[in-house]
This record gives C-alpha cells, sequence and structure tokens, in this order.
C-alpha cells in the first residue's frame, strides 16, 4: 500500500468517524476534506473543487427549487386532503394510501421535502383517526426512501451515480431505468408495512407532540360552534356594500375572520376590514358568538348561504387561514386596548378570536374587554399575516405556532401551473438531445415567470448542506482511483464473491452498500460505491450498469438506521422511536429489497454484455 494511499484512507476514514459522531456537521467534514486532500498532495486543488463545476450538482439544486413549486402551490397539501378524504377509519387502508402516495411524489421531488411537508399531514391522519402515529410516520419514511428507486431524478444518489457512470466514459442512465425495479420494491415495503407497522410503538415523547394543534386550541379556548362559512348570494344586499356598512363592522357578537374570494382557478383568502368590499359569490368566514347572535336570521336577512364545514373552526381552510397563541408583555403598547380594535393587531392583518385570563377562557363580550399583562391571545389571519407578526412584532410575544403551520401554502392558485413546469421538466429529460441539467433549469425558471416560486424562496429551497457534502466526498473518488485504493477493494470484492456467479456478486455489491450506508447517508455512499462497482465490472470486462444499478438501489434501502439519512431523522424525531425499532423493522425490508433487486436487475440489465 503506497504512502498515498495510507494518507487517502486515513482521510476517509476520519470523515466517516465525524460522521458517525455527528460533530462537527456533515457538510462541514465535507469541507475539511476538501481542504486536506489537496494539501496532503494526493489530489490538487482544481481537482477537489471540480464537484462545483458537476451539472449533476445544478440538477440537484434545481430539483430542490422544483419541489419547492410543487409544496409552495399546494399540490403536495391537496393530496394530503385526498388521504384523508379518502382513507376513512380504517388504518390499514391509510397506510397504503400514505405510502402509495410518498412514494409516487418522491419521485418527482426530494424524498426530504416530502417527508417534511407529510409529517403534519399524517399526525392529522393520527389523530383524528385515533391511531398512534408511530405505526404511520415510519411506513411513511421508508416509503419515501423507496421512492428514491423510482426515477433518475428521485434521490441525489442516482444522479451521483449516474455522474460516475459518464465520467468514466459510459451512457448516463434512462430517466424511467429504475422503475421495473422500484415499482415492485415499493409494493413491497407498502405490504410489508401493513403487518410490521403494528410493532411500531414509538417512545411517546416526540417533538412533534409537544406542538399544539388546531383542535387543541378550539377546545382550550372555547370555540366549539363559533365558526360558519356564509357565501353570499349574487342578489344579497351585501353585495357592493363594506362589511362595516353591512352591519358586520363592529359587531360585539360576530366578527367576519377573513372573505374568501375566486381568483383565476382557486380562491384567494383577503383580510376583513370594515372597509372591505364585498362582492358576489365572496365566502365570509364568521367566527359569531350563537348564544349572542341568530346566524340563521342574519342569513336569511342578507341573502347568505351556510356552507358545510367538515373541520373545527376553519381547519378545512388551514392551508390559507393561521392561528398563532401571543401573550401581551409588561411593556406592550396594547395594555389597555381593546382586543379586537387593536391597531396593532390590524396593521398586521390579524384579529383576536380567543383570550385567556387567569387561566380561564373569556367567552363572551371580546369586543370590549381590555387587555391586560399576561393575557394570553389566539390570533386569526392569513398564515403570510402570522409569520410577519411573529418575527417583526414587540408589542405581543408570540407563544406557538399550531402543527398545522408547517402546511402553509403562500400561493395555492398557482397549483396548475407548478405541475405543468414539472411535467414540461420530465418530457424534456425523456428527450435525449435536451441536458437534464437544462431541463431542470428551463422548469426553475419557468416556475419563477409563472409565479409559483420566487428567487428568495428558490434559494431557500436548495438544501446547500447536501450539495456541499456531495462536493466534499467527490474528491475522494478520484483520490481512490490515483491511488489504486478502488483497485483493492474491487479485487477483494471479486476474491470473496467471484465465484458466486452474477447474483451472488451483484447481493455481495448490494450488502457491501447497504452495510456503509449505516453509518454516513446515502449520497455519500453513492460518492464512495460508484467508482468501486464499475470498478468491479471493468475488472469482470461487464457492463457496468447492473452493478449501478444495484448500488443506487441498496444506497436508497437505508431503512434500519435513523441517522444515515434525512428522511429517517425528521420521522424518528416526530415518532421518538428507539434504533431497535429502525433495525427491527428495517432489516426485513432491506433483505427483501436485495432479493428483488438481484432478481430483477439481471433480467433488465444483463451482467455480463460487453
Amino acid at each position: 500500500m503506497s504512502f498515498d494511499l495510507l494518507i487517502t484512507v486515513a482521510c476517509l476514514a476520519c470523515a466517516v468517524a465525524m460522521f458517525l459522531i455527528g460533530r462537527p456537521r456533515a457538510d462541514a467534514v465535507a469541507l475539511i476534506m476538501i481542504v486536506a486532500l489537496p494539501l496532503s498532495g494526493v489530489i490538487t486543488v482544481k481537482e477537489a473543487l471540480a464537484g462545483f463545476s458537476d451539472a449533476n450538482i445544478i440538477l440537484i439544486a434545481a430539483l430542490f427549487v422544483l419541489g419547492d413549486g410543487l409544496a409552495r402551490t399546494g399540490v403536495a397539501q391537496r393530496v394530503g386532503d385526498y388521504l384523508i378524504a379518502r382513507g376513512g377509519s380504517s388504518e390499514r387502508r391509510l397506510l397504503t394510501l400514505v405510502m402509495s402516495v410518498v412514494g409516487m411524489m418522491g419521485a418527482w421531488m426530494s424524498s426530504t421535502a416530502v417527508v417534511a411537508i407529510f409529517i403534519p399531514i399524517v399526525i392529522r391522519i393520527a389523530r383524528q383517526s385515533d391511531i398512534p402515529r408511530a405505526r404511520l410516520l415510519m411506513p411513511m419514511s421508508m416509503a419515501a426512501l423507496t421512492s428514491g428507486m423510482l426515477t433518475l431524478v428521485a434521490t441525489s444518489s442516482n444522479l451521483v451515480i449516474n455522474s460516475a457512470l459518464i465520467y468514466r466514459g459510459f451512457r448516463g442512465l434512462p430517466f424511467f431505468s429504475f422503475t421495473p425495479i422500484g415499482v415492485p420494491i415499493l409494493a413491497m415495503v407498502i405490504v410489508y408495512m401493513t403487518f410490521a407497522s403494528r410493532f411500531l410503538k414509538g417512545s411517546g415523547r416526540s417533538e412533534a407532540s409537544n406542538r399544539p394543534s388546531v383542535n387543541d386550541w378550539v377546545a382550550r379556548y372555547s370555540l366549539q360552534g363559533r365558526a360558519f362559512r356564509l357565501r353570499v348570494a349574487g342578489h344579497s344586499p351585501l353585495v357592493g356594500k363594506t362589511l362595516g356598512r353591512g352591519g358586520l363592522g363592529d359587531h360585539p357578537d360576530a366578527h367576519v375572520v377573513a372573505i374568501e374570494r375566486r381568483a383565476g382557478m382557486g380562491t384567494t383568502l383577503l383580510l376583513a376590514t370594515s372597509e372591505s368590499n364585498i362582492a358576489p359569490d365572496d365566502v365570509l368566514l364568521l367566527d359569531a358568538d350563537v348564544t349572542a347572535f341568530n346566524v340563521q336570521s342574519f342569513c336569511e336577512r342578507f341573502s347568505l348561504i351556510v356552507l358545510r364545514m367538515s373541520g373545527a373552526y376553519f381547519t378545512d381552510q388551514r392551508h390559507d387561514v393561521g392561528m398563532a397563541e401571543v401573550i401581551v408583555p409588561p411593556d406592550s403598547s396594547l395594555i389597555g386596548n381593546v382586543a379586537r380594535s387593536s391597531v396593532t393587531l390590524r396593521r398586521h392583518g390579524v384579529t383576536v378570536v380567543g383570550l385567556r385570563r387567569a387561566d380561564a377562557a373569556v367567552e363572551h363580550d371580546l369586543q370590549n374587554t381590555r387587555l391586560k399583562v399576561g393575557d394570553t391571545l389566539l390570533v386569526v389571519g392569513p398564515w403570510i399575516n402570522i409569520f410577519t407578526m411573529q418575527s417583526v412584532e414587540h408589542d405581543i410575544v408570540c407563544l406557538a405556532m399550531p402543527i398545522e403551520s408547517e402546511a402553509y401554502v403562500p400561493v395555492p392558485h398557482k397549483a396548475v401551473y407548478a405541475i405543468g413546469c414539472m411535467a414540461l421538466v420530465i418530457i424534456l429529460m425523456l428527450i435525449p438531445q435536451v441536458p437534464n441539467v437544462l431541463a431542470g433549469l428551463i422548469g426553475c425558471l419557468l416556475m419563477g415567470l409563472l409565479g409559483c416560486v420566487s428567487l428568495d424562496s428558490g434559494y431557500r429551497a436548495i438544501h446547500w448542506r447536501s450539495l456541499v457534502l456531495i462536493v466534499g466526498m467527490l474528491p475522494f473518488s478520484i483520490a481512490l482511483r490515483r491511488t489504486g485504493g478502488i483497485d483493492i477493494v474491487a479485487d477483494a470484492v471479486l476474491r470473496l464473491a467471484g465465484d458466486w456467479g452474477p447474483h451472488g456478486l451483484l447481493a455481495a455489491v448490494f450488502a457491501m452498500t447497504l452495510v456503509v450506508g449505516l453509518v454516513i447517508s446515502s449520497t455519500a455512499t453513492a460518492v464512495l460505491m460508484a467508482p468501486v462497482v464499475i470498478a468491479i465490472a471493468e475488472h469482470l470486462h461487464a457492463s457496468p450498469y447492473p452493478f449501478a444499478m444495484t448500488t443506487a438501489i441498496a444506497a436508497s434501502a437505508a431503512y434500519m438506521s435513523p441517522i444515515s439519512t434525512a428522511v429517517n431523522a425528521l420521522v424518528n424525531t416526530a415518532g421518538g422511536y428507539r434504533f431497535q425499532e429502525f433495525f427491527k423493522i428495517g432489516l426485513p425490508a432491506a433483505m427483501a429489497a436485495l432479493v428483488i433487486t438481484i432478481v430483477l436487475v439481471p433480467w433488465f440489465w444483463p451482467a455480463y454484455l460487453h
């Protein structure tokens, strides 16, 4: 073993050790390696930084932006609503629907983003269906990981392996090359988890369990039965008038929280003030004390139609209507002011719908109640107003945001445009003459042009830590190849499993990838394993594609560890699982994925074709 190889292996061992310890952060470890390898003289500075110019890095960044467009326009949340409507109370049906939808969505956008969006949705499903959240969250994460096996762009590890093939002079993988193997594995995981999920208990302690929900606040502030959605008929005498002139601007027992109005292909939520004009077909979101305000008589008088509400206190409109719990501090200018006529709160476009004083809810006459130090207020308004108030207002202190705040959708009326942009990107990626990175950038530009994303939200959507991690680990493949390390590992694998035949050799590659993936991320695993498996194929004078496909699928089958992927880490926090639960539930699924892979990969990608 040469001195340069010893240095490279030492650097790699240090990186893995830091990954295991968790300090410093994974992206910081990658930056350390970018500096250490050139200083050792094994590679040049230019080679260490070459990853920043890799087209796949740009493509991964573009995919983060495209996924953010789907999230900001509410595509994912609407799918969650569909799950709640169709799943009913059957745990098995709900689990199957959740896993199927998450798996399909993860094929087109970041699985981490999908899981982040669906955690509050799944927790809400669990609460409404009286199902322990632990029995739904881990199945969801397994479906999200498996989604990486469905398309080329489903996960960054696929793109890393595709890049390694191109770097070695081979053709890149087709867009749907993973689908024939990924779909059976996803089906297997869904069937398996419908039985295995019953053994999931979690610890009962989770970050998400400490978050209040809107339903919690409905009970805490005695808001049951106070919410109404009233459609304004075309012949209503309110049409053309303001809320103040219509008699609802300053009514002591009823207050219009917001106005829903049709806009283009969707609806928009408008702040309700005394000066707000009323148009035909507007929907008034009314908070009313039914003991003192006759809603039915009001509707008859003004030709208003009461619309059905399936959830408590505007939870049907949770994507538009935001809620927050705030407290009045000692130095607040709100002290002595009437809660509902506060200029400060109206400036932020929110209104008070609940007040607690001395640990008791004030249920009546909010219009005339003056605020005192320590009063806790429940405020309602458009989500964007809630977030703005939380970040800039000093006269109130935000105590809590509900779990539903994670499902905020800034531009729901742009959903059709976002879906169209994503469809166009997929079509362009299927055209051989159009590079994938160009297709991704076209999609990003179109989403920006159509208002699905903004420049600021696009930059925020890119997971820079992941990109730096990939870039920082790429120099190891150059260093290991230059120092002969890759050939040594490839020879060792061939000596061990070379006589096992094509299926046995693929099984050895799958198992080796799984073991590496227990301690480091799937992306870093792909970076390290890709050159090794390509070298194995070259030693055998065989096609590299079955080995590359096997490695990519194994990298996504990271079911057994809560620390190696962001998907599992998010779910571990929300579900309060123990490490043993991940390993106990994930191992059989990984072994089943191994069997499916070594059966199907040689069929679709013959192992010894030159």
